[in-house]
């Protein structure tokens, strides 16, 4: 699909999922800019050597999404204080799987809490990950950031609601949905973000001058009803 943008003589390419889709644009073309949205680290994966100056044709938003992990489990902790295991989400196939792990392992420690990561990446994988977590006795859950997990946020809403697990998720997007709660970067900022870069480079900006932007604000977002 990046080929074909190429082809078609594009001239921006704005990119939304994760590394998987940016690097994809990477991998396409050195020349056409891109604006990338990156849940890992952007210097890490390679697509620029500095998020002060990216010097190449590009540039974007780095979601923080792995720096957001210990606080989630926080959160979770402080609504569940009497919780002595907690299960987390990770969906095998992401990119930043081993880093999202490490992190939840981290501040499970911090905080003293058993840690049990369980893994989906299909929709069958989700239904026997909340089926097991009653003999896991994990009495919550903190579900990662994933593009998966996103798009399937219904479903893992529903089957927290099934089973009676208090989860944590990455924005409010599973809250409006009917999840507990959330803590995350607010993705409409993102994409705002995005479109500006974009903007600002079929104006004539070089997207390598144009430094990698971080999130500054973050939204604690709870369902009341749910709750």
């Amino acid at each position: 699909m990046a080929a074909d943008l190429i082809r078609a003589h594009v001239e921006v390419i704005a990119t939304s999922g994760g590394d998987v889709v940016a690097g994809a644009a990477k991998a396409a073309t050195a020349a056409t800019p891109i604006v990338f949205t990156s849940g890992g680290d952007p210097v890490a994966r390679g697509f620029v050597p500095s998020l002060a100056r990216p010097g190449g044709n590009m540039t974007g938003v780095s979601l923080l999404v792995i720096e957001l992990v210990p606080k989630r489990l926080e959160i979770l902790r402080e609504l569940m204080p009497n919780a002595t295991a907690i299960a987390g989400l990770v969906n095998p196939k992401n990119s930043n799987v081993g880093r999202n792990v490490a992190a939840l392992q981290e501040a499970a420690r911090v905080k003293g809490v058993e840690l049990h990561i369980v893994e989906a990446s299909n929709e069958k994988e989700l239904e026997t990950v909340f089926a097991s977590l009653a003999s896991l006795q994990a009495a919550a859950l903190v579900v990662g950031a994933d593009p998966f997990f996103f798009s399937r946020r219904d479903q893992l809403v529903a089957l927290a609601a099934r089973h009676a697990v208090p989860a944590i998720y990455q924005g409010r997007e599973f809250v409006a949905t009917g999840g507990l709660i959330s803590y995350g970067t607010s993705l409409t900022t993102v994409y705002r973000l995005v479109g500006t870069y974009a903007g600002k480079i079929l104006k004539g900006a070089n997207p390598g001058d144009l430094p990698v932007e971080q999130p500054t604000r973050f939204e604690l977002v709870v369902n009341l009803n749910t709750a």
